[in-house]
């Protein structure tokens, strides 16, 4: 079995490590990756989304060149109420990135992302890479007021990869979009330990059973492949925390689409990076 780093870092950035600490692994966070690209310049966008132990909500936006390597990143602490809107400039020798965010109304589920009503615009270099949420149109007015320029037309860029946090007891759950063009599903992880000598693990896509592993003290590491929307999906676990550590880790699953061993910095597909912690 490749290691985790290796087949979810080299083509989309190296965005966590599969080997995370208990007091790490306690926040909740998401972190989402963005390709973007037009004829003169291209890159990758870093959004990640926490919510700390208290409930407090916050927000880091980074971007990284072709070659990964970091050029901006700009923390946004949004549980201050002066912070559910605004906007933050950051410029460095090579770059400028600008953010405009209003999460003033914005609705969450369990998870940090906020679900609907909000916007999130980041501009590189003054041209705009990423519009997340519904507000669009209020994203276009607040960024008309601090731009002499008319709108910008945001690039289209590309979801290439997806990290979360996900707890519980015996049920994990997250949604992903495996392909570029196709919906999204509901992930659903289930540990059985119904029998002590033969946990078992399941994996589902939309409430339907799409991968079964028994005996998993002797499979507590392994891969296999589903198929999703007619898109073949690599899929690779360790569990070993789960059954064998005394302060319980995160247990790691590695779903990617495309080509894991894709060298280049285009997009290859997407990859979907979940840790998941045991509740005690």
């Amino acid at each position: 079995m490749k290691d985790f780093p290796s087949c979810f870092g080299e083509s989309v950035i190296q965005i966590a490590s599969s080997t995370q600490t208990a007091k790490s692994g306690a926040q909740n966070l998401v972190t989402c990756v963005y390709q973007y690209q037009s004829k003169s310049v291209s890159g990758f966008i870093t959004v990640t989304w926490i919510k700390h132990l208290m409930g407090q909500l916050g927000l880091t936006v980074g971007i990284q060149n072709p070659t990964k390597q970091s050029l901006c990143r700009a923390d946004i602490k949004t549980w201050l109420f002066s912070k559910r809107k605004g906007h933050k400039n950051l410029v460095s020798h090579s770059a400028s990135l600008h953010i405009f965010w209003d999460l003033s109304s914005a609705k969450f589920g369990p998870g940090p992302e906020p679900l609907q009503g909000f916007y999130l615009a980041i501009l590189v270099n003054q041209e705009l890479r990423l519009l997340l949420g519904d507000l669009t149109n209020e994203a276009y007015k607040k960024i008309d007021i601090y731009n002499s320029s008319p709108s910008p037309t945001p690039s289209r860029a590309i979801f290439v990869a997806k990290k979360e946090h996900v707890f519980g007891k015996r049920l994990y759950n997250s949604k992903a979009r495996f392909c570029d063009e196709g919906d999204v599903h509901d992930v659903r992880i289930e540990y059985d330990t119904t029998y002590d000598d033969d946990h078992c693990m399941a994996i589902y896509i939309d409430d339907k059973t799409v991968m079964r592993v028994a005996r998993l003290k002797w499979n507590f590491r392994g891969n296999d492949t589903m198929t999703v929307d007619g898109v073949l999906i690599q899929v690779y676990w360790d569990v070993h925390s789960w059954l064998y550590q005394s302060v319980v880790g995160n247990a790691v699953f590695l779903f990617t689409s495309g080509d894991p061993n894709h060298k280049t910095s285009m997009a290859s597909g997407f990859s979907l990076l979940l840790c998941a912690w045991k509740s005690q």
